[in-house]
């Protein structure tokens, strides 16, 4: 009997820490200013393939790109230690939500799913902590490991092809749900609607719906990569954000098709910039039914 009530205790501090964690006026600063920097990241992608598209200059890149393209304006190392900060800032919020779990989605299926998706966010921004950082001080040509890197070093391991066929997957499903979450208006649950307008609300929403679209489809191409790679064994065809969007600009009608994806990532990176405002981070936030707003007028 002993060793369940052990067990239970357990879970009951894990769930008080995560709650304390979630409450923490630092951790929620933290995660807002990371939501901020994640979308002027996209928003700099999205309006770089954008200019490709229109013929004017521009790249297709990814994250690391926007990075040094950030880098390369006046007060660029100063930008860059902001957005070090904000790299930061959201990594720790993405390991916060997924062991803590301090928005309770829970361990069924779903749940645990969508922890998973934050681990793996968690990751990705953190790893470009240290390049951004060394950037900023000159120390550093600020890149960090891409898609074919990691897929050459986890293929040279054994089941490694098996790892590599099971994160492409992941990357695949994990594109859908972000074009699920976008027809099913599922985000809205995030926000905090009982500070929104009508109007805001509504726009809030179109703007996630276009770029959940836009970055699920680029997801479900990256991921789609990565399987490529596991089945060929080959890790060159696994590609990262720039590859992806690349792609697309050879597809026929390729302009016109990177240049909507392109407007997509920049609605996303404006979502972000909502979210920084009106997500919500600390635990159990919420408001009472009658200082709620409507979100259907």
């Amino acid at each position: 009997m002993k060793p369940f009530v052990a067990m239970e205790q357990a879970k009951q501090q894990v769930a008080r820490t995560g709650h304390q964690a979630a409450n923490s006026p630092w951790l929620e600063w933290m995660a807002r200013f990371g939501y901020a920097v994640r979308g002027v990241l996209y928003a700099t992608v999205g309006v770089l393939a954008l200019q490709v598209a229109l013929g004017q200059g521009g790249a297709t890149t990814d994250k690391n790109g926007a990075i040094a393209t950030i880098g390369g304006e006046p007060f660029g190392k100063f930008l860059l230690l902001l957005i070090v900060v904000g790299l930061a800032g959201y990594a720790l919020w993405g390991f916060v939500r997924a062991f803590l779990d301090p928005l309770n989605r829970g361990t069924d299926a779903k749940g645990l799913a969508q922890r998973v998706g934050y681990f793996v966010s968690g990751l990705s921004y953190g790893a470009l902590v240290i390049p951004t950082l060394r950037l900023a001080m000159g120390t550093g040509a600020g890149q960090s490991n891409g898609p074919a890197d990691w897929t050459a070093k986890l293929l040279a391991e054994p089941l490694g092809k098996w790892l590599v066929l099971l994160l492409g997957l992941v990357g695949l499903v994990g594109g859908l749900g972000q074009m699920y979450m976008a027809v099913t208006k599922s985000f809205q649950k995030d926000f905090k609607s009982w500070e929104m307008s009508g109007d805001e609300m509504k726009w809030a929403t179109r703007v996630a719906q276009f770029g959940l679209v836009a970055r699920g489809l680029v997801f479900a191409m990256l991921g789609f990569f990565v399987i490529q790679a596991a089945l060929q064994a080959n890790p060159k065809e696994a590609k990262g954000l720039d590859g992806a969007l690349a792609t697309l600009a050879h597809q026929p009608h390729g302009p016109w098709v990177l240049g909507l994806v392109a407007l997509g990532l920049v609605a996303f990176g404006v979502y972000s910039m909502m979210c920084a405002r009106w997500i919500r981070i600390r635990a159990g936030q919420g408001a009472q039914p009658s200082a709620r707003r409507s979100t259907h007028r």
